[in-house]
């Protein structure tokens, strides 16, 4: 026996092992340390390991093949729980393995393997882990194995599955610690303590819905596929003053149902508490389902409630499947007056007469501009709906703690990027209602302008007379009043006047309400090393900390779960064709008309 020996692995190899080399009296932590080391150097050079005797002091192995005289014995060190080679034989007379699998290629093995790559990205699919795999190790694992190596790895870095609902309570006292004023209220439900709801609400958003943007929320779920199923439910503020997305509440079910729904609008009502009866009446848009829209009725009997307009586009143009009508359809969703809606509608009856029932199933003033009571600012169908997807998508296979900080994350980086984003700007209005300002102004340009008083005025163009009154803020076009911004009449009526019509637009398009919006931080939440462990009997919203929470019984079924394809293009509505008030061609407006401008007298 030599006095030392030793196998040096490949510098090229992936694997990162104690110098590369095996020599007599090398130490190991502990036994398992040893067998891991062992098997990663026998995947590297491609032989077979056989052991040969492994316990709590020993551990001896050697190459599969028959004849060939690689062996090693480790043994414990006396007085001190690691282990060092004693005897090392360090040469190989076999040819190794030559095909793609192998013995020591295990789940865990496979863990341990995709870790690094699993820690910064979740999505990381058991195709790409089997891929992997074997462009750097030279190894083919099925796909069984990568799954399972992909979930023992997951469980590692973030904990199982089982411990993100026991750890709930604790997590949500937590929360409501680092975020003083928010909302994190666990539930559960019979004698197992089964996890039902989950509801969470930092109150930075709370502070930005109420004391900044517009009246106007979304409602919408998306399913989750993890192991124990669910569904994650979102109230939405639709638009901030730049029109971007604003989260405000978001909530874990443990399936989507109509309790479910009137359980989550009782905890918004709550959240928002006496704050809406000093608050404009609220617009609530979502797809309006029986459960959705019961709870609705029941907690804000007085907000207008309407429909997502891709869901009943999508509802037309299945049913008809004729693009002459949708594109009809689509221009009696923009109609601003009831003439021009009836027009529309007369149009689509001389096509079909099947309309007429359709409409019937989905009564325009549930969702057409021209009768809508609620204001929309111009939004019509659910921006939550892709956010939340994303979400699902991102989240699905994390323990619900983990489900709920990477959502924290994405709103902490959202609140973050637009309170910079608010310090850049300057001027009066966030940019996309300055564009719109702007030209509106330059469509003012094409009008005659009469002043009947102080407030009252005449616009006059080659198709009709508005009449604008500046004090109420009103357009008989009805554009200032549902979009909050003044249209070109009213554009043209302050002009006239010497008013700027940048400060007739209401105040929740202002840069100073914008970033009133952002202007509350979300705090990050503590390492739960420091957390109370169950037991410790403090209280949670909903569920006291000694409660142990179980998982849900709605498990998820065997085999591989169906992804729904969302596809982004739907989410968007069809462009509007803009027809010239002058001319009255379609593809241009009057601002950039050609005919000579007619004089009016």
């Amino acid at each position: 026996m030599a006095d030392q020996s030793f196998i040096t692995i490949p510098p090229d190899s992936s694997l990162v092992l104690q110098d590369y080399t095996l020599v007599i009296g090398q130490e190991f932590p502990d036994v398992e340390t040893c067998r891991r080391t062992l098997k990663d150097i026998a995947i590297a050079l491609h032989f077979d390991l056989r052991i040969v005797k492994s316990d709590r002091s020993r551990f001896i192995a050697k190459c599969s093949k028959e004849g060939c005289p690689w062996r090693i014995h480790v043994a414990k060190c006396p007085g001190v729980p690691t282990f060092s080679i004693r005897t090392l034989h360090g040469d190989h007379t076999c040819e190794g393995v030559h095909n793609l699998h192998h013995q020591q290629a295990s789940v865990g093995w496979v863990a341990r393997s995709v870790e690094a790559r699993v820690r910064d990205n979740p999505q990381y699919k058991p195709k790409e882990i089997l891929q992997d795999i074997r462009d750097q190790h030279g190894v083919a694992v099925s796909y069984m194995q990568a799954w399972r190596g992909k979930e023992r790895s997951m469980a590692a870095l973030h904990g199982t599955f089982e411990e993100g609902y026991r750890l709930l309570p604790a997590y949500c006292e937590q929360l409501r610690k680092s975020n003083p004023g928010s909302i994190a209220s666990v539930f559960a439900t019979g004698q197992d303590n089964c996890f039902q709801r989950l509801f969470v609400s930092f109150r930075a958003s709370i502070y930005g819905f109420i004391n900044a943007c517009r009246p106007l929320l979304e409602l919408d779920k998306a399913h989750l596929k993890g192991k124990y199923l669910g569904a994650l439910l979102c109230a939405a503020a639709a638009v901030d003053a730049d029109d971007a997305l604003y989260p405000l509440a978001i909530a874990v079910v443990d399936v989507e149902s109509d309790e479910n729904w009137m359980w989550f609008m009782s905890e918004l009502r709550k959240l928002l508490g006496v704050n809406t009866d000093i608050m404009p009446r609220l617009t609530i848009l979502s797809e309006r389902q029986p459960g959705i829209v019961e709870a609705v009725e029941t907690h804000f009997p007085s907000a207008f409630h309407g429909f997502c307009l891709r869901y009943v586009s999508e509802n037309f143009r299945d049913t008809f499947k004729n693009s002459k009508l949708l594109n009809i359809f689509w221009n009696a969703v923009y109609a601003l007056t009831a003439v021009e809606f009836e027009s529309k509608i007369s149009e689509m009856v001389e096509i079909s007469q099947d309309v007429i029932p359709w409409f019937q199933q989905f009564p325009p003033q549930l969702w057409a501009v021209a009768y809508f009571e609620g204001v929309r600012y111009g939004h019509f169908t659910l921006g939550v709906t892709e956010i939340l997807y994303n979400w699902a998508l991102e989240c699905h296979e994390l323990p619900i703690v983990q489900m709920i900080e990477h959502i924290r994350h994405q709103m902490t980086s959202w609140f973050t990027e637009r309170q910079d984003m608010g310090m850049r700007w300057n001027s009066v209005l966030v940019p996309s209602a300055e564009k719109r300002i702007l030209e509106a102004i330059a469509d003012a340009r094409c009008y005659q302008v009469l002043r009947a008083n102080e407030v009252e005025f005449e616009i006059v163009s080659s198709e009709r007379t508005n009449i604008v009154d500046i004090r109420s803020r009103v357009c008989s076009c009805r554009r200032w009043q549902l979009y909050g911004l003044p249209c070109a009449h009213a554009a043209a009526a302050l002009i006239s006047c010497g008013q700027n019509a940048h400060l007739f637009a209401e105040h929740c398009f202002t840069i100073d309400s914008y970033r009133e919006t952002y202007s509350q931080m979300i705090n990050s939440i503590p390492d739960k090393s420091l957390w109370k462990d169950p037991g410790e009997g403090a209280e949670g919203g909903g569920a006291k900390v000694d409660i142990t929470i179980r998982p849900p019984k709605t498990r998820r079924p065997p085999g591989r779960p169906k992804k729904k394809v969302l596809r982004v293009e739907s989410l968007k509505r069809p462009k509007r064709v803009v027809q010239c008030g002058r001319c009255h061609m379609l593809g241009h407006s009057q601002k950039k008309c050609t005919m000579q401008n007619l004089t009016l007298n």
